[in-house]
C-alpha cells in the first residue's frame, strides 16, 4: 500500500469539495440503522439522485420496520419507481420484515453474517450497513473502489470479492470507515470508469494507471 496515507489524505481533501455520496446523507440525517439499510438496499446499480429523490418519498410514507410491514409490494413498487431493478427491491423490502421478525427480534443486525441472511443484502451492502449504521470498521468493496484500488495499484484483483479480501489484509485499519465514501465520491466525479480525469486528479502522480498511460502516450 505505497503511499497510502499521502494519497488518502489529498483524496480526502478533494471530496470535501465535491457533492457526499447519498447513503453518507442519510446517516448524517437520520442516523437510522434502518433508513441506513433500506437506503443502502436501494442504491444499488442506481444514480444518487434519483436515489435520494426515491427516499425522500419512501420516508415520508415508511419511517420504521412496522410502516413497511403494513405494505403491499405493489405499494412498495409504487414507492421506489424509477429506482433501479424497482420490482426485485420491492420484493426484498416487503419480505425483510418478516425477515426481521423472525430471526432479529425486528432488529436491524450488526455483523456481515446476519447481514446477509436478510433479502436484497451482500457482502457490498451489509460492510456498508455496519460503518454507516453502526460507526464499526469494515470494507466495503463496490465498483468504484475495486476499479480505484487496482489503478492506484493498492491492489491487483479480478473482482470485488477478491478486492475485499486483499483490501482487509493491507489497508490500515484506521482508513476502513472512509475508504468507500472517500473513493466513491472520487470514482462519480473524476476517476470515472470510461475516460477518467487523470490530467486533473490530485493524486495522478502516485498512480500505476496514470504512469502506464502516460508512458503510452509518450511512445
Amino acid at each position: 500500500m505505497k503511499n497510502v496515507d499521502i494519497i488518502l489524505s489529498e483524496l480526502t481533501k478533494y471530496t470535501n469539495q465535491v457533492q457526499t455520496p447519498i447513503l453518507d446523507l442519510i446517516k448524517v440525517q437520520t442516523n437510522d440503522p434502518f433508513k441506513i439499510l433500506v437506503g443502502t438496499i436501494l442504491s444499488a446499480r442506481t444514480q444518487d439522485k434519483t436515489t435520494s429523490n426515491v427516499l425522500t418519498r419512501l420516508f415520508t410514507k415508511v419511517n420504521n420496520i412496522n410502516d413497511l410491514a403494513g405494505l403491499s409490494i405493489q405499494e412498495i413498487e409504487d414507492l421506489i419507481y424509477p429506482i433501479g431493478f424497482y420490482r426485485q427491491k420491492a420484493k426484498y423490502l416487503h419480505k425483510l420484515p418478516t425477515v426481521l421478525a423472525e430471526k432479529f427480534n425486528m432488529s436491524i443486525p450488526e455483523t456481515i453474517e446476519e447481514l446477509i441472511e436478510l433479502p436484497g443484502v451482500g457482502r457490498k451492502t451489509a460492510n456498508l450497513v455496519i460503518i454507516l449504521a453502526f460507526d464499526k470498521p469494515a470494507m466495503c468493496v463496490d465498483i468504484h473502489v475495486h476499479r480505484i484500488s487496482n489503478r492506484l495499484g493498492f491492489i491487483s484483483t479480478k473482482s470485488p470479492l477478491e478486492s475485499e479480501m486483499a483490501l482487509r489484509k493491507d489497508l490500515p485499519l484506521e482508513y476502513w470507515k472512509t475508504y468507500n465514501s472517500i473513493l466513491v465520491a472520487f470514482g462519480q466525479n473524476l476517476c470515472r470508469p470510461i475516460n477518467p480525469k487523470c490530467d486533473v486528479c490530485p493524486v495522478n502522480k502516485y498512480c500505476d494507471f496514470f504512469k502506464k498511460h502516460k508512458e503510452v502516450k509518450c511512445v
